[in-house]
C-alpha cells in the first residue's frame, strides 16, 4: 500500500517557508505565465497581416496557432512534467523560459512559413517547462488547505496575458493599417507585426534573472514507496493514476470542457463582432481584452477565495464543487451574450460571464494537487494540461465553426455557434464534476489520512 510520509498532510504545516517569501515566488511566477500567454495568445490577432507578408493560407495560419504549438506543448509537457518531479524545478523554469522567450522573438524573424511553423514549436516547448514545476513547486510553499489561493494568483496569468494579448494586437493592426515599417539595428526593416513578436518576447528575459532569487523548497508529502522515497517509477505511478482514475477522470473531463469554452470565446468572439455590429478588429480587441483581462483574472482569484472558504468548512471536494457552480454561471451568461440585440449589452453580458470563465482556471491545478503526493505532482499536472489543451485547442475554436458551417449554415450565424457551443459543453462540464464528487473526496480524504489505498509497496 502507498503510505505518505509523516502521517496526516497537515503535521507539516509549521515548517513551510515563511509566506511572505511564498507569495514572492508566486509573483514571480504569475509574472512568467503572463508573458508566456502574451506570447502564446498574440498570433491570434496578427493573422491576417501574417498572411499578407508571407503569402499563406488559411490552412496554414491554423497549423501555426494550433497544430505546430499545441502537439508539442503537450506533448513535450508529460516528459517534463516527470523531470519536474525529480529535478530542480527552478532550474527546468529558468531554461523554459529563456527558450520560449528567443523562440517568440524568432517569431518576428521569419520570412517564410517553414521558420515560423518551427519558431512556434520552440515556443511550446518552452512553454511546456513552465506549469508542471510551478504547480508542484506552489504546493510546496503554501499548506494543504491554503494553496487554492496562490495556485489562482498565480493562474490568473492566463485571462491577464490573454486580454493583454488582445489589446496589443489591436494596437498593432492599427499601426499595420497605416502600412508602417520600422527600421533596426543589425536586423533591417521589419512590419509591426514582427516588432510585435520582438515586444513580447523580450520581458521573457527580466523574468529569468527573477527566478534565480527562488529558493527551491523542500519537496512535501511524499509516497512512502520501498526504499526509494524521492521518486516514483512510472510503473508505479500508473498504478496510482488507475487506483484514483474515476476522480483524476472526472477532474480533467470537467475543467477541459470548461478552458473548451474559454478557448472557444477567445477565438470567435472577435469576430462575432466583426461580422454582427460591423466593428472593427482592433476595436474589440481592444474592450474585449479589457474584460477578459480584469474580470477573467477577478474570476480566478474569487474561485480561489471560495475553494479556501469552503476546505476551512471541511468540504474536501470543494474545487470540483466550485467549478461546478462555475460552469452553471458560465451557462446562464455566456448564452444570454450572444442573444443580446446591441454590442453593448453583448458587452455588459461578457462581464459576468468573463469572471464565470476565470473561476475554474485556478481550481483545476489545485483540485490535481489537493489529490496528488508530491512526486507525482508535476507529471499529473502534465498529463491534466495534454488533456484540458488537447481537448479546449482543439474543439474551442472548430466546434464553434462546425456549428457555424453545418448547422447554421450562415456565417452571420456565428453568435448563435458560439450560443450553442456554451450551452454544450458547459452541461458537459457539469456533468462531468457531478459524477466525479464522491471520488474526488474518497481520493482526498484517503491521502490526507495518509493512505492513498491504491498499490504494492515496490517502486
Amino acid at each position: 500500500m502507498f503510505r505518505i510520509r509523516g502521517g496526516s498532510m497537515n503535521n507539516n504545516t509549521t515548517a513551510y517557508p515563511d509566506p511572505a517569501y511564498a507569495w514572492y515566488v508566486v509573483a514571480i511566477l504569475f509574472l512568467a505565465y503572463t508573458v508566456s500567454y502574451i506570447d502564446r495568445q498574440i498570433m491570434s490577432l496578427l493573422i491576417e497581416p501574417i498572411k499578407q507578408d508571407l503569402a499563406i493560407t488559411d490552412t496554414q495560419v491554423s497549423l501555426l496557432q494550433g497544430f505546430a504549438f499545441t502537439i508539442f506543448y503537450t506533448v513535450a509537457g508529460i516528459p517534463l512534467g516527470r523531470m519536474a518531479d525529480r529535478k530542480n524545478r527552478r532550474a527546468i523554469i529558468a531554461a523554459g523560459i529563456l527558450v520560449w522567450s528567443f523562440m517568440t522573438a524568432a517569431c518576428g524573424l521569419a520570412r517564410n512559413f517553414a521558420l515560423l511553423f518551427l519558431a512556434r514549436i520552440g515556443v511550446g516547448v518552452g512553454e511546456a517547462c513552465l506549469s508542471p514545476a510551478a504547480y508542484s513547486l506552489i504546493a510546496d510553499y503554501f499548506p494543504k488547505d491554503k494553496r487554492a489561493m496562490p495556485i489562482s494568483l498565480y493562474s490568473m496569468g492566463i485571462f491577464f496575458g490573454a486580454g493583454l494579448s488582445f489589446i496589443i494586437s489591436g494596437y498593432v493592426i492599427q499601426e499595420v493599417t497605416a502600412a508602417r515599417e520600422i527600421a533596426l539595428p543589425m536586423i533591417g526593416v521589419v512590419r509591426p507585426w514582427q516588432l510585435t513578436f520582438f515586444l513580447v518576447g523580450l520581458p521573457g528575459l527580466l523574468i529569468v534573472a527573477l527566478m534565480s532569487t527562488v529558493r527551491e523548497p523542500v519537496r512535501r508529502d511524499l509516497l512512502a514507496i520501498g526504499a526509494n522515497k524521492d521518486h516514483v517509477s512510472l510503473s508505479a505511478a500508473g498504478r496510482f493514476l488507475i487506483a484514483h482514475a474515476r476522480a483524476y477522470g472526472a477532474a480533467f473531463l470537467g475543467y477541459s470542457f470548461e478552458a473548451t469554452i474559454s478557448y472557444g470565446f477567445f477565438a470567435w468572439v472577435p469576430s462575432m463582432f466583426v461580422r454582427s455590429f460591423g466593428w472593427e478588429v482592433s476595436r474589440i480587441g481592444y474592450y474585449f481584452g479589457l474584460i477578459v483581462g480584469i474580470l477573467g483574472t477577478a474570476g480566478i482569484l474569487l474561485g480561489g477565495i471560495l475553494a479556501d472558504r469552503a476546505l476551512h468548512r471541511g468540504v474536501q471536494d470543494a474545487h470540483m464543487r466550485v467549478a461546478m457552480y462555475g460552469a452553471g454561471f458560465i451557462l446562464v451568461f455566456g448564452v444570454a451574450a450572444m442573444c443580446m440585440p446591441t454590442p453593448a449589452l453583448v458587452l455588459l453580458m461578457l462581464c459576468p460571464t468573463a469572471v464565470s470563465l476565470g473561476i475554474p482556471v485556478g481550481l483545476a491545478p489545485a483540485a490535481v494537487n489537493y489529490i496528488t503526493p508530491n512526486q507525482l505532482r508535476g507529471q499529473v499536472i502534465a498529463v491534466y494540461i495534454f488533456f484540458a489543451a488537447l481537448i479546449g485547442m482543439t474543439c474551442g475554436p472548430t466546434v464553434v465553426a462546425l456549428f457555424t458551417d453545418y448547422v447554421y449554415r450562415d456565417p452571420l450565424a456565428l453568435r448563435w455557434s458560439l450560443a450553442s457551443f456554451t450551452l454544450l459543453f458547459a452541461v458537459l462540464s457539469i456533468i462531468a464534476f457531478a459524477l466525479g464528487l464522491r471520488s474526488f473526496r474518497e481520493s482526498a480524504v484517503a491521502l490526507l489520512a495518509g493512505s492513498s489505498g491504491g498499490g504494492p509497496p515496490d517502486s
